[in-house]
């Protein structure tokens, strides 16, 4: 588990597992030990087991030491168990120590019988975790060290046996350390660094001014590149983000890629586009963008989507664009190559119903996308309010059970922990093209807007936070230790970076947009019209004879064998009455005549949500039921 930089090992290739569909959840698997519901089936399993061991051995075999042998293997395998489905609760995910627990009990041996010379006496674990055998206390170190580290694990709440295994292979192991080569340390070290050193830059340059900084949560930077990068290796071609206010500037310069002085000419209250196309007249936190960034070769497209509005409400756009781009890409029978990265924060995950509305969708066949890496950043805070005061639930994520996505909480001062999970997350979303959650546990360093003053509210918290060193020296202390880098390599970093930004910030004030990004690809040809006054769409519309008859009666004829309902029948054949005396039209009539037309023409149409087949007040009659088969005929 070395990589080096953001080049993670892809020795197997990128492994494809079965689509995800709703309500195709399968029971848990019978072969998993510890998954296995019957105790007396576990104890005949396990007891069969060290019988295998002991003839294979050539030992006698002694029923008592073998009944002994399966009671210690069982309550070993519940206590693997009760680590998959609580160690979370046990992990060090806050930088800050406010919400640190004591161990729950059902973690402790104890709490499962084993206590004193037991405790060093080998158990008979079959393969589990990868030890044939091991004592109790090797287990307790080796499950802490997976579970309860700078990643908490959620994801025994998934049906799916495959999905479980995958976290588990990745997760469980003596040898599973998240571990980076000195290259890769170093390359995520210098993205932080500019993350903090961009923050610094703005605050320093625009004093006063709202930025919504990522003051806290820079370890989001190098964790969002190597789900390019490592995507990019698993065939992902385009990455469409949506986020709110908070960091955005840092994204569209440190990820997006989005030229600094563009930036600071826009934040200066310049122009995105030339004068002749005219700006998005948006405030600078909420601009977005749209780049190609390369990594090995692979090129991967993204886009930032504009969000001039509050909170999560850009959720649905970006899944709608992502879905729209998956049919122009003929992608939607594998959803690979498309991928919806969605930030949040926490109070908002908790609380907006739009969160759950994007989650309910997304195994939906006509709304699914394939799965959207969902990253919160976890200020622990929602403006002035405390989680204790805005949830009944532990953690922000807790709603994305309901759709049964892991849930990866990660320590927000370990950008190593960070950058792991997301690569685990993008792996995960690839093979199995379902929704996951990274929950990354940070603070907000200054108020919600640089201007308020949070310690109105909230003393403790931002006394502690006061005293906090930033992620950047925290991370680059622990790789001097290592022999990774020097004080000098960390401050010559920040002073290149820094000397960049004063280049790009001089030029920023000459800058001036030279064409317009959204009349662009796909877009091309579209411009402002050279007199919006004139520029009303007087065209004809209509359709002649011939085709209106064709439509009336595709519009009227019932397949031969199909069943509809009586009163639609009648429907029909009223219908049918229209085009023969050619007056009458109802409004449904002629929206299908707009539908049938448009078709018939090439173009594709569709209607989605509930009732869209029959009309909310059965006008429509697009789709007919066959009252007997229940088989649809559109």
């Amino acid at each position: 588990m070395t990589y080096d930089g953001f080049d993670f090992d892809l020795a197997e290739g990128p492994q494809q597992g079965p689509s995800w569909q709703r309500g195709n959840w399968p029971l848990a698997d019978s072969d998993d030990l510890t998954a296995a519901l019957d105790p007396m089936q576990m104890q005949a399993a396990v007891k069969a087991a060290v019988r295998d061991a002991s003839a294979k051995a050539g030992k006698p075999v002694d029923e008592a030491a073998i009944a002994r042998a399966a009671d210690r293997s069982i309550r070993a395998m519940m206590l693997i168990r009760t680590y998959r489905v609580r160690g979370h609760l046990a992990a060090d995910l806050d930088p800050l120590g406010l919400s640190q627990q004591e161990l729950p009990a059902d973690l402790t041996p104890e709490y499962h019988g084993f206590v004193g010379a037991e405790l060093d006496e080998p158990v008979f674990l079959g393969g589990t975790m990868g030890f044939e055998s091991a004592t109790v206390r090797q287990l307790i170190d080796t499950l802490r060290a997976n579970y309860c580290g700078k990643v908490g694990l959620e994801y025994m709440h998934i049906s799916d046996v495959e999905e479980r295994r995958f976290f588990q292979d990745r997760m469980e192991g003596i040898d599973k350390v998240i571990e980076f080569s000195e290259n890769g340390k170093k390359a995520i070290l210098s993205k932080v660094i500019e993350a903090e050193t961009f923050e610094n830059f703005l605050a320093k340059k625009y004093v006063g001014t709202k930025r919504f900084g990522l003051d806290g949560g820079e370890s989001m930077i190098p964790a969002l590149e190597a789900v390019i990068k490592y995507g990019g290796q698993l065939g992902l071609k385009e990455i469409v983000y949506g986020m709110p206010h908070r960091g955005r500037l840092n994204v569209l310069a440190n990820v997006m890629a989005k030229p600094y002085r563009v930036i600071f000419h826009e934040f200066s209250g310049g122009s995105a586009n030339p004068d002749d196309v005219g700006g998005s007249g948006d405030v600078k936190y909420h601009l977005g963008t749209s780049t190609d960034r390369e990594f090995d070769g692979i090129s991967v497209h993204m886009s930032l989507v504009p969000n001039p509005s509050h909170l999560e409400a850009v959720d649905p756009v970006v899944l709608g664009k992502v879905r729209a781009q998956q049919v122009i890409r003929d992608d939607l029978a594998d959803h690979s190559q498309v991928l919806p990265v969605l930030l949040h924060g926490d109070a908002a995950f908790a609380g907006q119903g739009i969160v759950w509305e994007c989650l309910g969708f997304s195994g939906i066949r006509g709304y699914n996308t394939g799965g959207c890496i969902h990253f919160i950043v976890n200020n622990q805070i929602g403006f002035t309010t405390s989680p204790q005061f805005a949830r009944s639930s532990p953690y922000p994520s807790d709603v994305a059970k309901g759709v049964q996505a892991p849930i990866l909480h990660v320590n927000g001062d370990d950008p190593e922990a960070v950058t792991f999970a997301c690569k685990m997350a993008i792996d995960f979303r690839q093979r199995f093209h379902r929704d996951v959650v990274i929950d990354m546990w940070c603070y907000r360093r200054f108020g919600h807007n640089e201007g308020d003053e949070p310690s109105f509210t909230q003393p403790q918290m931002y006394a502690k936070i006061r005293q906090h060193p930033k992620v950047s020296k925290i991370y680059g202390d622990r790789l001097i230790a290592q022999g990774v880098v020097t004080q000098d390599w960390i401050d010559g970093t920040a002073k290149t970076f820094s000397d960049q930004l004063e280049v790009e910030f001089e030029a920023g004030k000459t800058y001036k947009a030279n064409k317009a990004d959204w009349f662009a690809g796909r877009w091309s040809g579209l411009h402002m019209p050279a007199d919006p006054e004139t520029a009303r769409r007087n065209i004809e519309t209509g359709i002649d004879k011939k085709l209106m008859e064709s439509l009336g009666r595709t519009l009227t004829t019932i397949p031969e064998g199909h069943e509809v309902h009586k009163t639609l029948r009648r429907v029909l054949e009223a219908k049918r009455e229209m085009f023969d005396k050619g007056e009458g039209f109802d409004w449904a009539t002629g929206e299908a005549l707009a539908f049938g037309s448009l078709v018939s023409e090439g173009y594709a149409v569709r209607l989605s949500g509930q009732d869209s087949g029959r009309g909310t007040f059965s006008q429509r009659h697009a789709v007919w039921i066959d009252q007997n088969t229940g088989g649809r005929y559109l």
